[in-house]
Order: structure tokens, then sequence, then C-alpha cells
């Protein structure tokens, strides 16, 4: 039972100080779940990252469900997710019932402007740690560079690309890249 308490209270910790959405919440993840509880490895996280992005829903509800389903399968699971929404589902609710219009009150206002640039430090940070853990040799870099130019320079093509897509044709890109791999002795 300490075990569950232990999940539920560390991921309503992770909820409630989780701005910006996924990429922001990373470090914040990796510290509370690899560094501080071992609870998942730096590769099972970026895993769990990565198909939490690719999976309808919210990336902390999905990595927090990942993360759950390992340590103590369905029911940790369940309280896992149960803890990433608690403090959120909390807070929406107070707001939404006793401040109306709280998002034009000044303080809000400034409190918010700090928030995104807290935001973007954090997601710059995201994309580093991403970087250093799936950008490790010249295949994997041609194909970060083939969706990056693919991504950016859309507009410019005739065809846009679906995020979906690309999530489809990189995860396409490594299988293929593995075979190759697996085929001339290299892991």
């Amino acid at each position: 039972m300490q075990e569950y308490l232990d999940l539920f209270l560390t991921f309503a910790k992770i909820g409630a100080v989780t701005f910006g959405g996924g990429y922001a919440m990373l470090p914040i993840l990796s510290r509370e779940l690899v560094d501080q509880r071992g609870w998942v490895t730096d590769q099972e996280l970026t895993d769990y990252f990565a198909i939490g992005q690719c999976t309808p829903g919210i990336i902390a509800l999905n990595v927090a469900t990942f993360v759950g389903h390992k340590r103590k399968r369905l029911p940790g699971g369940i309280v896992c997710s149960m803890g990433v929404v608690f403090v959120p589902l909390i807070v929406i609710t107070i707001i939404a019932a006793f401040l109306r219009n709280f998002a034009e009150y000044p303080v809000v206002k400034n409190a918010f402007a700090g928030i995104r640039v807290c935001v973007c430090v954090l997601v710059v940070n995201s994309v580093l740690r991403l970087w250093k853990k799936s950008v490790v040799d010249i295949p994997t870099l041609c194909i970060f560079l083939a969706v990056f130019l693919l991504s950016v320079f859309s507009f410019l093509l005739p065809v846009s690309f679906s995020p979906v897509v690309l999530v489809l044709l990189s995860g396409a890109a490594g299988l293929l890249l593995g075979q190759v791999r697996q085929k001339g002795g290299r892991k």
C-alpha cells in the first residue's frame, strides 16, 4: 500500500509543477523518476515520452500510466494517472468556481508571462536531452535533418506533411536502419 501512496504522491507533485506541456516536464520527470527514485532508466523514460507523444492524450498522463504499469501493473498505472491529474484538477475547479475572468487579472497575466519564459527554458532543456539520447550517429542525424526540413519548410512544398506522417516515416526509417545494422553485425 505504501508504494501506491508513493506513486500517487510523486505524480501529484509532478502534476502540480508541470506547466507548459510535455517538453517542459521532461526534466522534472527525469529528476524525479530516474535520478531520485530509480523507477525507470533514462532510456525507458525517453521511450515512454516518445510513445506518449504518439498516442492520444496528454503526454504527462501517458508517461505516468507507463511508469505506474511498469511498477505495479494495471493498479499502478491507474494510481499514477490519478496522481498526475489530481492537483491540476483541483486548481482548475477552484479557479472555475470562484474567479470570473481569472486570466484578466494583472497579477495572473504577469505570472503567466514569467511562467512562459520558464517553459521556454524547460523546452530547450528537453530538446537538448532528447537530442543527446536520440541523435547518436550520422544515420540518426540524417533522419533528424530530413524530418526537421520537412516540418519547417513544408509550406514551400506542394504537399504538407502531417506530424503523424513524419512520426510514422521516422519510425519506418528507424526500423530500416536497425535491419541494416543487424545485417552488418552492428547493434
